[in-house]
């Protein structure tokens, strides 16, 4: 010290630190009230930032506090430049860690924004809150007096050994972005690969894509795999998709009135059906003079992939209802046999056994 400490410099220093004290509390209980105006608006990010505030503000009050006891105090010019050295490095830590939290938020929010979905894509994530880390370390070591330059060398020449030996890792990052960057697809979509893995997708991290079957089971893919291979993505250009269901009716039967029966219940499912296209017109389409009668498809249309399997289940309950109350044969599969040595007068039709 450069003096005796005296009984008014004790009073001066627990003043500060009583205001510091209070003033943190003032702040963190206005930006409490001010958190909760925040909730009440539809854009999420004034909530990120008034939260953050909320962990910054106390923080710097106290830092300034300790700053103006230290300048009361007595102290030699290398004690008081040590002290203000912590108080500034503690402050970059703060501020550091809080910004990654912040922007990690940030693109979190903006990510549930653009694809519409409850999942995340914590690849994006994980690279900003890493990025601003990794600033805010280089900052404080600059703050602090230490030369970064040789430790940016050595990083460069360390990332070039760490690259050759993580090239799988690096090959499954890097796809991940592309695979994000290009919106092919993102989490919720439904997709299936040609290897016959098919589900949602829940998430697309650093290294692979968790897809999320109807059964309810995980499948873990890596990106560089996911890239790589041939995929039909359900959600792409639009979530609803047709439903084609095949029937096939006798050849006695009249196919206007097929046709318009059929139609009729389409409608029916249609709208009273969760996940069925309401507006949709339904199209019929004979294809087949088959073996046993004639077939035909109908065309119906779901809100989303999973609503199909709903959709047909109650069409080909309510259509199997119709086509017996309207008196329209479903014909089961039939065949006439002439064996050899007898009389070749086709036999009555029956079905095969």
């Amino acid at each position: 010290m450069t003096r005796t400490l005296t009984l008014h410099d004790v009073i001066v220093v627990g003043a500060a630190l009583l205001c510091a004290a209070a003033a943190g509390v003032l702040l963190r209980v206005a930006l409490r009230w001010l958190g909760e105006r925040a909730r009440t608006t539809r854009w999420s990010g004034d909530d990120i930032i008034v939260d953050t505030l909320r962990t910054l503000a106390p923080w710097a009050a106290m830092a300034a506090g300790v700053a103006a006891a230290a300048a009361a105090l007595p102290l030699t010019p290398t004690v008081g430049h040590d002290v203000n050295q912590v108080l500034v490095a503690v402050l970059i830590l703060v501020t550091t860690v809080t910004a990654a939290r912040v922007v990690a938020d940030l693109v979190r929010s903006l990510a549930l924004s653009r694809s519409g979905v409850a999942g995340t894509a914590t690849i994006f994530v994980n690279i900003t809150r890493i990025a601003v880390l990794a600033m805010g370390v280089l900052i404080l070591l600059e703050t602090l007096g230490v030369s970064i330059a040789p430790l940016l060398t050595a990083l460069g020449v360390g990332g070039l050994a760490v690259a050759l030996a993580l090239q799988d890792t690096l090959a499954n990052l890097f796809a991940g972005i592309h695979i994000l960057a290009s919106k092919t697809v993102q989490p919720g979509h439904y997709i299936r690969l040609s290897s016959g893995e098919e589900g949602y997708v829940v998430d697309i991290n650093w290294r692979n894509t968790a897809v999320r079957q109807l059964s309810d089971n995980l499948v873990i893919i890596p990106n560089a795999k996911l890239g790589n291979t041939i995929m039909t993505n359900f959600h792409q250009p639009e979530r609803q998709m047709s439903v084609m269901v095949q029937a096939r009716v006798g050849y006695g039967s009249d196919l206007d009135h097929v046709e318009r029966v059929t139609i009729e219940v389409a409608g029916k499912v249609m709208s009273g059906v969760e996940g069925g296209v309401v507006d949709h017109e339904t199209s019929v389409r004979f294809h087949t003079f088959g073996e046993s009668g004639i077939d035909f498809s109908v065309f119906l249309r779901a809100l989303e992939f999973s609503n199909q399997y709903l959709i047909k289940h109650e069409f080909m309950k309510e259509l199997h209802r119709r086509f017996r109350a309207e008196g329209i044969e479903i014909p089961l599969p039939t065949r006439t046999l002439v064996l050899p040595g007898q009389d070749r007068t086709p036999l009555p039709d029956r079905p095969v056994v």
